[in-house]
């Protein structure tokens, strides 16, 4: 049901396969043909080929018995703590965990919150509300407990220990998520990082796994080389881990290389770019689709896209300019993926504009945009120019959607399923975009056709009038542009 990375220490951790470099699908976008399947598509038909059958379940009894077991969610029951806000918020919490836990493949069975000033430090939710969950899950049949909120290692443990049943908490259920829709060999490479960054902190052994591999009475008679203080089990999977983290980090490096290089052809050329980014499942690829005709996988599901797609498209009057989709952002999103996907957010950072999706048909659309801005503000991304667009206007409240315009002036109102609103959007991204800076007025000779098709795609032309001699073109150029048309300035 996932494709996350097997845990099993001593074979995954041994692995040296190389990550190839990723693409960069750009180019310019032709005509669709409504007859052939587009990318999204084939990868959404892909996605769907393997479902659960229900019933056929191996989970094992106890959970003592394995050591490092894969992610693999079923039946589950929903815990959170309400420490703050209005019981419609807590609600709209555990409601996004639900979301979460069916994105990941699982039946959810029950939810419950307790209010609380703060989490118990040892079991995350009361001592004596454990006994209540524990009754609630065996009348369910519930194999896995899933906990609304980051746990300490030693709850997790307490509560694994009095539940008898696996115990998950929201960073976990989330990079399992980011597992399973990762394609792309840096997309993997990023899950893989967070996964084992977040997995080194809860390493836990049972029996045997914790005494002396070698060394000493230990050694088991080894003899010589064998004898000495020897080193646990746990000692050697965080090492092991560490050695895996620093692989990752270096081949993430090599690929952050390539993805800068494209970037800064990009600024070389003085191509504009437009960042899609906002709370996941707002319809960011969908909207990417109908501003471009992408035919990037569209799902209504949590993080369907994980890996960056980037266009290049043109405005009405010509000018090129890219845009790109970008992972979905969650509230509470977990630290290991900031620092994992950090090359991939930048070219959010590095943007000349920022579409923030948001949808308008969600119970708290306002806690959407805090929750995005708030990861804006943890990779630079805050002092981009920033356009709020509104989605899914077919199926928002209007009241709702007057609320959102009152909040957010400069914001535009869309529905990309529809195409409602899609127009009007267009013409305030292009007027958006960055202009510009130079003035001329040239008389361009007739084979000079090249500058006049590189002015009308990285320039604005006010006028153009063609005479015996050339033609007079006024306008505005960037510096190396301007620079060329110097030569034929009048």
């Amino acid at each position: 049901m996932t494709n996350a990375p097997d845990f099993n220490l001593d074979d995954e951790l041994a692995a040296t396969d190389g990550w190839e470099d990723d693409d960069f699908r750009s180019g310019y976008v032709d005509e669709p043909d409504p007859e052939e399947p587009t990318t999204g598509d084939l990868d959404l038909a892909e996605r769907h080929e393997l479902r659960r059958v229900a019933g056929l379940r191996t989970e094992l009894e106890d959970i003592t018995e394995v050591e490092y077991r894969q992610l693999r969610l079923e039946r589950v029951v929903l815990v959170g703590v309400w420490t703050d806000g209005s019981v419609e918020d807590a609600e709209n919490s555990m409601a996004e965990l639900a979301l979460l836990a069916e994105t990941a493949g699982s039946e959810v069975l029950d939810a419950i919150y307790q209010r609380r000033q703060k989490p118990d430090p040892a079991t995350y939710i009361g001592r004596g509300k454990v006994d209540g969950l524990r009754e609630i899950v065996q009348a369910t049949g519930a194999d896995t407990v899933i906990c609304d909120g980051e746990l300490a290692p030693s709850q997790l443990r307490n509560l694994e220990d009095r539940l008898k049943v696996k115990v998950v908490d929201r960073t976990a259920l989330i990079l399992d998520i980011f597992a399973q829709h990762a394609k792309s060999k840096e997309g993997q490479a990023q899950v893989e990082l967070a996964q084992l960054s977040y997995l080194k902190q809860r390493l836990r052994g049972w029996g045997g796994n914790l005494s002396r591999q070698v060394g000493g009475r230990a050694a088991g008679g080894v003899g010589i080389g064998g004898r000495g203080p020897g080193e646990t089990k746990i000692e050697t999977d965080r090492r092991r881990i560490n050695t895996k983290i620093a692989k990752l980090r270096r081949e993430l490096r090599e690929m952050k290389g390539t993805r800068d290089t494209k970037r800064q052809e990009r600024r070389r050329h003085h191509i504009p770019s437009v960042s899609i980014a906002g709370y996941t499942n707002a319809g960011k690829s969908s909207l990417l689709n109908r501003l471009t005709d992408a035919g990037v996988l569209v799902e209504d599901a949590l993080f369907a896209t994980l890996d960056p797609t980037t266009r290049r498209t043109t405005t009405a009057d010509g000018r090129v300019y890219t845009m790109s989709d970008t992972v979905g952002f969650v509230r509470h999103l977990p630290h290991q993926l900031v620092e994992a996907f950090r090359s991939t957010l930048e070219e959010v950072a590095d943007a000349d504009l920022i579409l923030h999706v948001v949808d308008g048909s969600h119970p708290d659309p306002e806690g959407q945009l805090a929750a995005v801005r708030e990861v804006f503000a943890e990779i630079g991304a805050s002092q981009v120019p920033e356009l709020v667009v509104i989605n899914k206007a077919d199926a928002a409240d209007p009241m709702v959607i007057a609320r959102l315009r009152q909040r957010e002036p400069h914001s535009v109102v869309v529905s990309a399923k529809t195409g409602e609103g899609i127009a009007e959007a267009l013409l305030v991204i292009e007027g958006e975009l960055p202009r510009p800076g130079v003035e001329f007025k040239a008389l361009l000779p007739y084979e000079r056709g090249d500058l006049i098709n590189r002015l009308h795609q990285h320039g604005e032309i006010d006028s153009m009038e063609h005479t015996g001699e050339g033609t007079i073109v006024i306008g505005r150029a960037n510096e190396d542009l301007a620079g060329e048309l110097a030569a034929y300035a009048v």
